[in-house]
């Protein structure tokens, strides 16, 4: 029996940034089920028993405990099984550090890039329009975030100081969002925030996940 459950779905930005995690701690004894979004699967009702909101990720364990959410989630699994992608407890500043840059992350890029990514992408299987409005109002926060991380990360090789964490992590699958919806600029063209995402991305486990998930997608559409 596996040590848990991760219902998600393929192509999920949330379900990724657990995934990710799950990959640099080198965590494999895991099931991982993927609903079916467009078939509104999250919504059913042994979804919501798990996601209260009807969404995903969710992870389940044996003993009954359930948690949603994927930040919650990649933390509680980091610090159930030792990942070492979270400053010790007993450092008080880095533990501030992290969390101010965890909050930054969620509230200054997720949102907007979110709205990005929704607008460009997830409307575009849907058949929709992008909202133009909404997109560059969303583009216009993504820029200015960025400015501010170009300037931060002339002190630091990453987002919570010198070591690499989760707060790095949550980056990542937004980050690629963008890349695909042809915004790889906001990135590339700013040096010392270059230089962090080569460092981020470059990881051997993040690499063989990409290149699994790369492989797996052209299959797919064989």
């Amino acid at each position: 029996m596996p040590a848990f459950t991760l219902y998600g779905a393929r192509g999920s930005t949330n379900t990724d940034r657990v995934r990710l995690t799950l990959a640099e701690g080198g965590f494999t004894d895991y099931e991982l089920v993927l609903l079916n979004l467009q078939k509104g699967e999250q919504k059913s009702e042994e979804n919501v028993k798990r996601h209260p909101w009807g969404k995903i990720p969710a992870v389940t364990f044996p003993d009954g405990f359930s948690l949603y959410e994927s930040r919650a989630i990649c933390n509680y699994l980091a610090k159930r099984y030792s990942f070492p992608l979270l400053p010790s407890d007993s450092d008080i500043e880095a533990v501030a550090l992290f969390d101010q840059a965890q909050s930054a992350e969620m509230l200054y890029f997720a949102e907007p890039a979110g709205k990005i990514a929704f607008e460009r992408f997830a409307k575009k299987f849907m058949g929709l329009p992008a909202d133009e409005t909404v997109v560059s109002n969303a583009l216009r926060s993504v820029e200015m975030f960025f400015d501010v991380a170009e300037r931060l990360l002339q002190d630091g090789d990453y987002m919570a100081g010198k070591n690499f964490t989760l707060a790095d992590i949550y980056y990542i699958p937004l980050i690629q969002r963008l890349f695909a919806c042809g915004y790889g600029d906001i990135i590339l063209g700013r040096k010392a925030v270059t230089a962090w995402w080569d460092r981020c991305i470059n990881r051997p486990a993040i690499q063989k996940m990409l290149a699994a998930d790369a492989e797996a997608g052209a299959a797919a559409r064989k």
